[in-house]
């Protein structure tokens, strides 16, 4: 069957659009990449490489990955780890870690540069708490995504005794907290919770982190920076023109953390009460923590008595800053994102709160 022009053309553009995205400037150039004999292949941990022309870093080994930088011809990088024949996970001289190319035109590794760690047998482990995956061994390191309970992970190697490098069932390499509260590690199908043998690591500078405290606060400085935007009921996860309760959480969350949390308030509520844990008590609550409420039926307690909030249907989510006051929109009447004093009918409608960064 013959293509007709605007099929030809967006064939075109698509082939056009994936060899930018590799890196690469010409048809032969995207051959290369994709043909292993045409890479370094099996790159130890730790050994250096010098960046032969420009290349994108990237945050997962994909070309969808999101560019974190560009790296330059003659910037020098530590391999980290080598996921498949296509990519290298790598740490630049700013301590930014990433993918890149493993097409010997981007990159040339110096085989004698450090010898093959010692890695770790095979273990597995499940995750036992929801945990950020990072792109480096630092809580500034860029979170990909939120780990669930349940999920399996593989242990790759544990640069310190802070974390652990490892690869998710889909493929993601990264790094989560090595804290036994948020795994439990077997070896390669043994029974029992083990200790993973350290990688020997290459020498990494100490790091100055924020801790969850820090990261809260970033999180209420984007929220604040949002006040008086106006509310929309279902407005866009797109833009930040409007909100309405549940995108202006997820929303803040994103733009201090890059935790995309989900995009509903009753999937965000069952999302606290997955990853946290959760207080029925207005008393409870922490700086930073979310808050769920259930639908208006009046100022009076008398209008909420024998209502089973086990069971009721959250209908508006907003953060608590403490000392009685929330941060939240709900009302193009209210004037949009606000801070309100935590009344007697917030109260009265309120259902449950949990922590999202502890």
């Amino acid at each position: 069957m013959i293509k007709s022009h605007k099929q030809l053309t967006a064939s075109l553009l698509v082939s056009a659009a994936i060899v930018a995205g590799l890196g690469v400037s010409a048809p032969g150039n995207a051959a290369a990449a994709s043909n292993p004999s045409n890479s370094v292949m099996a790159a130890a941990a730790g050994q250096i490489a010098v960046i032969e022309a420009s290349v994108r870093l990237r945050s997962t080994p994909s070309t969808s990955g999101e560019v974190v930088k560009y790296l330059q011809k003659g910037d020098q990088v530590q391999i980290v780890a080598q996921p498949n024949s296509y990519w290298y996970q790598v740490k630049a001289a700013d301590g930014s870690v990433g993918y890149t190319s493993t097409d010997d035109k981007y990159i040339s590794v110096n085989s004698s540069s450090v010898g093959t760690p010692t890695a770790p047998s095979a273990q597995t482990g499940t995750i036992k708490y929801g945990v950020n995956l990072r792109t480096a061994p630092s809580t500034s390191g860029k979170v990909l995504r939120l780990l669930k309970k349940g999920e399996q992970v593989q242990l790759l190697a544990q640069p310190n005794s802070s974390w652990y490098q490892i690869q998710t069932s889909d493929g993601s390499i990264g790094y989560i907290s090595s804290s036994d509260q948020y795994t439990s590690f077997a070896n390669n199908g043994g029974t029992g919770t083990v200790t993973p043998t350290p990688t020997p690591p290459a020498p990494v500078p100490p790091i100055s982190t924020p801790g969850a405290s820090a990261q809260i606060e970033s999180v209420i400085s984007a929220g604040m920076g949002y006040l008086g935007t106006p509310y929309e009921f279902g407005s866009s996860r797109y833009d930040t023109s409007t909100f309405d309760c549940s995108d202006f959480i997820r929303q803040i969350f994103m733009d201090a953390v890059n935790l995309k949390l989900p995009a509903d308030s009753r999937q965000q509520g069952d999302w606290v009460k997955s990853n946290s844990t959760v207080v029925t008590s207005t008393s409870g609550l922490k700086r930073g923590d979310l808050m769920f409420f259930m639908d208006y039926k009046g100022n009076s307690a008398s209008a909420y008595e024998g209502i089973d909030k086990s069971k009721a249907r959250i209908s508006h989510v907003a953060m608590y800053l403490g000392d009685g006051q929330v941060l939240h929109t709900y009302s193009v009447a209210s004037g949009g994102v606000k801070v309100d004093k935590l009344s007697a009918s917030w109260t009265n409608r309120f259902l449950f709160g949990g922590s999202v960064i502890r």
